[in-house]
């Protein structure tokens, strides 16, 4: 009874949430997102604002150390790794159960993977499931008994358990997924902290506490994300008391949250990268003098500093600085130099075609996209470019370039938020990675020597020797140009002074069990 009364305490809240100093209701956290959810299917999402959501919901196999990337356990509760690297057996938790009562079990964590991976599988349709590639070495699942699973590989993988922890590892119910079908995504059973309430589009996702929750009750009645996708009415709403939580802060206001004792404000560098992906295939960027051009034109630096007043780096290459191990410090970024640009322009045969620069409203870690896109318009138009700036919001902008910029646009924003340095490159800069083959390399960018590292990366189990391997694609990518570098983001997010043990994380989730607010 609790539970439904905290669910509907909060759809009245929300009802009325428009009026000036509205309040967020007693024990119900409501935290102002960016955008709508895709999709609450840990497999079928890509996007860390879904994320946001679907790791208080789910569990995972492993999860990510408080405060860390360091993977530990989470539904198993150990595993062991064979001496060739490609058998992985977990022992697993016993007792727990999905939100819809039905048992977790060893046959659960096949049916997930299988349904993800086996093309065959009789729910293989509830998909699509666009990061299946981090499962991609995954040869079979077996269930060896109710509590003990083995996954064998079809060769070493060294980021097989940081993908274990990302999103789409996550386990979801079978018995939810064969009742609800296709509307899974709507209908989402996980183990985790919080149980689905209700989402009613455009407005409200409600979770509410999940007294059984194996690792322990969060304090939370109930959690309300709320999609506010223009910036200026999630300030709004948060200064007058409608938020307890504001997740990516525009740079404008941070400064005014800081200086008021009512807000506390975090800040946190993780594995980010602000890029704008250059469609290879077609004219001018099939040439790689116009691609380097590109990157000399616009002036990151000033991006960075008055743009994002701060909140973010000048990025070198593809692997973010936060991933220190494998990250090349000796890569430097492109320096602003529009003389450069018009010269290798001139070089690469330009001859003013127009450029259509797709760009969103805004999305997850894609910072302050519309005042970016108009400064990196004015810089490329400064050395004789033409560009024709299109805008549509997050998931109409995912819709038209996660399929392919060929005979669409010349090139367009994107970020990443990644958990393991070979992620994002493995993803979106390999040949293999064309949208047509299931990956996000959107701009068709392709070179067999990357291609080459990348595979023996991903095979190697130690660290030093995988290190190498990323700093020589780095290099390589570096030169080659498919995106313009930009920028790597410092992440944050205002709260209230009276919410209690909130903080951000490298994975850039929000991790809500432990969460107070105290009536």
């Amino acid at each position: 009874m609790k539970k439904f009364l905290a669910a509907a305490f909060a759809s009245a809240f929300i009802a009325f949430s428009p009026t000036v100093q509205a309040q967020t209701p007693p024990n119900v956290l409501v935290v102002g997102q960016i955008a709508e959810p895709k999709s609450l299917d840990p497999q079928a999402v890509t996007a860390v604002n879904d994320f946001r959501i679907l790791m208080n919901i789910y569990d995972g196999l492993v999860r990510y150390k408080d405060g860390t990337l360091e993977v530990e356990p989470a539904l198993a509760k150990s595993w062991t790794i064979s001496d060739d690297g490609k058998t992985y057996t977990f022992k697993l938790r016993e007792r727990v159960t999905f939100h819809d009562g039905t048992p977790f079990n060893a046959e659960a964590v096949k049916f997930d993977f299988e349904r993800m991976l086996d093309e065959e599988h009789p729910y293989h349709d509830t998909g699509p499931f666009p990061l299946a590639f981090f499962f991609s070495q995954v040869d079979s699942v077996t269930a060896d008994d109710d509590y003990t699973v083995t996954f064998q590989l079809k060769a070493p993988y060294a980021p097989f358990l940081s993908n274990l922890a990302y999103p789409t590892g996550l386990i979801v119910s079978p018995e939810a997924v064969k009742k609800y079908g296709k509307d899974f995504g709507r209908n989402p059973s996980g183990t985790g902290a919080y149980k689905f309430g209700g989402w009613t589009a455009n407005e409200k996702v409600v979770v509410t506490r999940n007294e059984d929750y194996w690792d322990g009750a969060p304090d939370l009645e109930a959690v309300i994300f709320r999609p506010i996708t223009d910036a200026n009415t999630r300030i709004a709403e948060m200064l007058s008391g409608g938020l307890d939580i504001m997740v990516e802060v525009p740079p404008d206001s941070l400064q005014q949250f800081k200086s008021d004792p009512v807000f506390n404000v975090q800040e946190q560098a993780g594995p980010h990268v602000w890029f704008l992906i250059l469609n290879a295939k077609e004219a001018p960027f099939d040439n790689k003098l116009a691609r380097q051009a590109a990157n000399y034109a616009i002036h990151k630096k000033a991006l960075v500093e008055n743009v994002l007043q701060g909140t973010a780096d000048v990025a070198a290459g593809p692997t973010p600085p936060a991933f220190a191990w494998a990250y090349d410090e000796s890569l430097q970024p492109y320096p602003y130099d529009p003389a450069k640009a018009k010269a290798l322009l001139k070089e690469a045969g330009y001859n003013g075609e127009e450029i259509t620069f797709y760009v969103t409203q805004g999305g997850s870690g894609m910072l302050d996209p519309v005042a970016m896109g108009t400064a990196i318009q004015a810089d490329l138009e400064a050395v004789g470019m033409k560009v024709k700036i299109e805008t549509y919001e997050w998931n109409t902008f995912l819709g038209k370039v996660n399929p392919g910029l060929e005979g669409k646009a010349a090139m367009a924003e994107m970020a990443w938020m990644t958990n393991d340095p070979d992620t994002l490159p493995f993803l979106a800069l390999r040949t293999g990675a064309f949208p047509d083959k299931g990956g996000f390399n959107s701009g068709y960018y392709s070179n067999p020597k990357v291609d080459e590292l990348l595979e023996k990366a991903r095979q190697v189990t130690d660290q030093g020797e995988r290190a190498k391997l990323y700093k020589q694609m780095q290099q390589i990518v570096h030169d080659d140009a498919p995106w313009v570098f930009v920028a790597n983001w410092k992440q944050n997010a205002v709260t209230k002074a009276s919410v209690e043990n909130f903080k951000l994380q490298p994975s850039f989730f929000l991790m809500l069990q432990h969460v107070k607010k105290p009536m």
